[in-house]
């Protein structure tokens, strides 16, 4: 029998007898292949997550990849049989937001599959056809349900706008920041260093093409045109900013703890930094993220370290809060 993961509230889970929902009008019935796991899920797991960003009951799983079964009404037949992933962002389509591309900045409130609707740690997935991207026939799933942390970064690579030749560094070196060290190598950079706290993480970072290595310790240097942060902490944020040259760009993609101590608004506006910051993955970064996996420029399988089943969704919470070393992106499968 199918199954599905519920959560019924924080740190309460089961493992439920599963039906297809068919699709209706404008909806695609998905099968899954994978779900991954992030820090999101745990929170949502933890009860940790802020108000109005998670709905209890709920079947968890916003990173997804899988095949579509079949589609409702007003969805062409022939998607049927084909590989996809999903945007997450339930938009209303409608508000000025929406109508700029800035999907993920909608004003008529937050919805997202796996958090407040219904998400992939199931056999399959109904959601609205509209926000499937159709990846090439021979795609490996497994790697392609990494595609929306991915597409998150893929943001910040189109709003930090490298260009060939400049001087580039990325700080954090968990799954984002390997996902921008790739994004940011396709832009052909005449410089790539990535800063973290873990030596380990150097073969990795110099395999998607970094051309330089420093732990936090260590002296990184200065005078970088673009800086992408990825690691979610205050202290990156300021280390991100101290790299820049003057009128240099920094995008942060990483949420920390609510009071933490931010940048100086006087460095800010003293060296006219240009700052942007990143919250999921509007419809252009997802485009931009299918796109360079299907040329072969972004390689999410070497992320991956654990496979499970659906079953042991319990130990997968557990892996991803362990905080080994050994344990990067954690899978599973139904």
């Amino acid at each position: 029998m199918s199954t599905a993961v519920v959560i019924e509230a924080p740190g309460e889970h089961r493992l439920v007898p599963h039906e297809p929902r068919p699709p209706e009008a404008g909806e695609a019935l998905v099968r899954v292949h994978a779900s991954g796991i992030c820090g999101s899920d745990r929170e949502v797991y933890q009860g940790n997550r802020p108000e109005g960003y998670v709905r209890y009951p709920l079947t968890p799983g916003h990173e997804w990849s899988g095949t579509v079964e079949a589609v409702g009404a007003g969805v062409p037949a022939s998607l049927v049989g084909r590989k996809v992933v999903g945007e997450g962002f339930r938009n209303c389509q409608v508000c000025d937001r929406c109508h700029a591309g800035d999907t993920t900045l909608c004003t008529a409130g937050y919805e997202e599959t796996g958090f407040t609707q219904p998400g992939a740690m199931a056999a399959t997935l109904t959601l609205p056809a509209r926000l499937l991207h159709v990846l090439p026939d021979d795609a490996d799933l497994t790697a392609a349900a990494l595609l929306e942390p991915a597409a998150c970064i893929a943001a910040a690579a189109l709003k930090a706008n490298v260009r060939p030749g400049e001087r580039v560094a990325v700080v954090g070196t968990g799954t984002l920041g390997m996902f921008a060290v790739q994004f940011l190598r396709a832009a052909s950079p005449g410089e790539l260093l990535v800063v973290g706290t873990r030596r380990d993480r150097e073969e990795l970072s110099r395999q998607f093409g970094a051309t330089d290595f420093r732990t936090r310790d260590e002296e990184p240097g200065g005078g970088f045109d673009v800086v992408v942060e990825t690691a979610g902490s205050a202290d990156a944020a300021r280390t991100a900013a101290a790299l820049l040259r003057r009128g240099g760009r920094l995008v942060l993609t990483g949420i920390p703890a609510p009071g933490a101590d931010g940048l100086d608004p006087t460095d800010l506006v003293v060296r006219q930094l240009e700052v942007h910051t990143v919250f999921g993955a509007p419809p252009d970064a997802w485009a931009h993220t299918c796109r360079v996996f299907a040329a072969g420029l972004l390689d999410p399988r070497p992320l991956v370290t654990h496979e499970l089943p659906l079953a042991e969704f319990d130990r997968a919470i557990e892996l991803v809060g362990s905080g080994d070393p050994k344990v990067g992106k954690v899978l599973l499968h139904p």
